[in-house]
């Protein structure tokens, strides 16, 4: 899920990247790093931790040139460790490059095991690293074009990249533009970012998405641009308009505030419910609830609060840390839920635990009867482009029924959005969309082995 960003052609470069990972802090809140370059020298900082605690004033003073890049982690592939912090910088005789990448590569296990026969020693468990290998063994000062080409056409599956080449910032997505990455203008400067609040929050101006399987190249000649080998349909990655992206980006080009509210109104359509009120789980849920609520005309309340000082809970690494946050980040307000039957609108189901925790929060606080609608299908398929669920054994809908999910959350009633209702709210065909996790059709061929799991086994 990672969170990218860099600028070109600024002097307070490693400041707004700063500010833009900022913006960027939903999408991962395990560590954090810049690198900028003043055409003399490359420096960096970085670190286990949130955006806030890592980076200072003086930190940030150090970072001088007028071209950065910078990353927050979310760990699908490689652990979350120091060494696995990114950007990923390596120098070799042809200079440095730096990579901040956000996707998964599924054929990351074969193409390290090639590499580590022909001698490249590897300093992560990341799938990052391999495109900079792959980079480093072939390029000259006169890499940029042709040796990008020639080894992005070699990675299999999600990558939306942003790199720095000698200076020359680069922005990538994979041929079926899995993630998103868009370009913005501030001034004179060219900006990339994961999502485009990262460019509200900098004054910078939109200028378009990258498209899949493009190349950007920026220097002080401007923008030029190369394309890979086109695929015959796209496979934008669905979750980030339910779940992953902020409700003011706008991502695939469209608002996933106004994408949120037309799934809630769509399930409003195919899963009413005789309630009193209609609530969201905060904050991920709140758009689609306001939808459903208006479409059913169901009185919309804020049952329960979120503290803010705790983070998402869907991305931390581990279900010990999942549980602990669940506990003490929502607060149920009695006085709403006591004695009523209650709606609850969540965007998604993954393993369950969570929701099935909330729900009980609920009936403590005297909820007479809790219904949930979900915004999207069963979740019954792994995700290998980026998404934590690379196994069903994370995931409760292969597993079970709707009825003994029900039981195992502890609800009066279950309903979730057909796939079609889905697609219908958010406007678009279904070629354009990659909904593996709902419909096990994927489309690129899945990995028979998780590189995740062996890369740490043998590291």
């Amino acid at each position: 899920m990672c969170g990218i960003f860099g600028v070109y052609g600024s002097k307070d470069a490693a400041l707004l990247t700063h500010l833009g990972l900022y913006a960027l802090q939903h999408r991962g809140e395990e560590s954090a790093g810049i690198i900028a370059y003043d055409s003399k020298k490359i420096r960096q900082c970085q670190g286990m931790g949130l955006v806030n605690d890592l980076f200072d004033q003086k930190s940030l003073k150090s970072l001088r040139g007028n071209v950065a890049l910078g990353h927050v982690r979310y760990s699908t592939t490689g652990s979350s460790s120091i060494e696995n912090i990114q950007p990923f910088l390596a120098k070799h005789k042809g200079g440095h490059i730096a990579i901040a990448h956000n996707g998964n590569l599924t054929n990351a296990l074969k193409l390290r095991r090639e590499m580590e026969k022909e001698g490249s020693i590897f300093q992560t468990t990341m799938d990052s690293e391999i495109i900079v290998h792959l980079l480093a063994r072939s390029s000259g000062r006169d890499c940029k074009k042709t040796t990008l080409l020639a080894t992005l056409q070699r990675l299999e599956g999600a990558y939306s990249l942003v790199m720095m080449v000698d200076g020359m910032l680069i922005g990538a997505r994979d041929p079926y533009g899995f993630r998103p990455l868009c370009i913005g203008r501030l001034g004179q400067a060219y900006v990339l970012a994961s999502e485009t609040c990262a460019l509200d929050l900098i004054h910078a101006k939109y200028i378009r998405d990258i498209e899949p399987g493009e190349i950007v190249f920026i220097d002080k000649d401007g923008l030029r641009r190369a394309n890979l080998p086109k695929k015959d349909k796209r496979a934008f990655c669905i979750f980030e308009h339910i779940y992953f992206a902020r409700p003011d980006s706008s991502v695939f080009e469209k608002n996933v505030y106004m994408i949120r509210k037309q799934l809630g109104r769509q399930l409003a359509k195919e899963a009413p419910a005789d309630c009193d009120i209609v609530m969201p789980i905060p904050d991920s849920g709140n758009s689609a609830a306001l939808g459903f609520a208006e479409e059913s005309k169901i009185p919309f309340e804020v049952g329960m609060i979120r503290n803010h000082y705790v983070g998402r809970t869907f991305i931390q690494p581990s279900q010990h840390i999942r549980d602990f946050k669940v506990k003490v980040k929502l607060n149920p307000i009695r006085e709403v839920l006591k004695g009523k039957r209650v709606l609850i609108v969540e965007d998604s189901i993954v393993r369950g635990t969570t929701s099935r925790s909330r729900v009980k929060t609920l009936r403590e606080a005297g909820a007479k009867e809790i219904h949930m609608r979900v915004s999207c299908p069963p979740i019954i398929s792994p995700c290998y482009y980026g998404i934590d669920f690379p196994t069903t054994k994370e995931l409760i809908a292969p597993k079970k029924t709707i009825r003994q999910i029900r039981d195992f959350i502890g609800l009066n009633s279950l309903k979730y959005l057909s796939l079609d209702g889905m697609l219908k709210a958010i406007g678009s065909p279904k070629r354009e969309f990659c909904t593996a996790c709902f419909s096990g059709v994927y489309p690129t061929k899945p990995p028979k082995r998780l590189s995740k799991d062996i890369l740490e086994k043998e590291n």
